[in-house]
């Protein structure tokens, strides 16, 4: 969740509602929730909302943190660490340590979800034979009857 240096476009530039739900592909009341919740704050031109450069990159990082099952409140508190002056170097350490706490439970879902789809396997494969035998059974009996 860390922008990449070299990602440079022009920072003065703004960005409407409407050109960040296109380019991100949400909705204009996932940006009013963002906002809402302190993520992003646009300025204001009477009833319009104008997203800065730092609001598309942290739109970029949200979504990015939502991709991989960070909350919002976690996602939230590594944006927050952007606004230190210490060279990102605290952002950098909180990040790198919130971004293997959730790659080690990843992993762990992960086995869970391979353990859960092989349980269910067999199960399909036990209720597909009881499926078989008694729809044999019943041509048997019909043919017999």
């Amino acid at each position: 969740m860390v922008v990449k240096q070299g990602e440079h476009e022009n920072r003065d530039r703004t960005y409407s509602i409407t050109e960040l739900c296109k380019e991100f592909e949400v909705t204009p009341r996932t940006l009013r929730f963002y906002e809402q919740k302190g993520l992003l704050s646009p300025a204001r031109r009477g009833w319009t909302r104008l997203f800065s450069y730092r609001d598309r990159a942290r739109l970029k990082l949200i979504l990015r943190g939502k991709k991989v099952g960070f909350s919002l409140e976690e996602i939230k508190e590594l944006l927050d660490l952007y606004s230190l002056r210490d060279g990102q170097l605290t952002q950098l350490r909180v990040a790198s340590t919130k971004m293997r706490e959730r790659l080690d439970a990843l992993q762990i879902q992960r086995v869970e979800l391979d353990e859960a789809i092989l349980d269910l396997q067999r199960t399909v494969e036990i209720v597909d034979g009881m499926l078989k035998a008694r729809t044999e059974g019943d041509a048997v009996k019909a043919k017999a009857g």
